[in-house]
């Protein structure tokens, strides 16, 4: 996936910043905890096309989690 593509793409519901996810080839919007897919190379940036994050997938990696329980 192209850096200065990633680096332009916001979320298109809250227009947050998203994470590219290289195993799942998915850009996940932890605030709206959605997975838009890419699919050859594209990102499918469309709401009815994106996967709903699991909360553990929403929560981890999130700022200021500190990873004690």
């Amino acid at each position: 996936m192209d850096k200065e593509l990633l680096a332009m793409l916001v979320c298109p519901l809250c227009k947050g910043k998203l994470k590219y996810n290289r195993e799942a080839l998915e850009l996940e919007c932890r605030f709206d905890g959605l997975a838009y897919p890419i699919r050859d190379g594209i990102p499918v940036m469309l709401p009815e096309e994106a996967r709903a994050m699991s909360v553990d997938e929403t929560l981890h990696d999130s700022p200021g989690r500190t990873g004690e329980a």
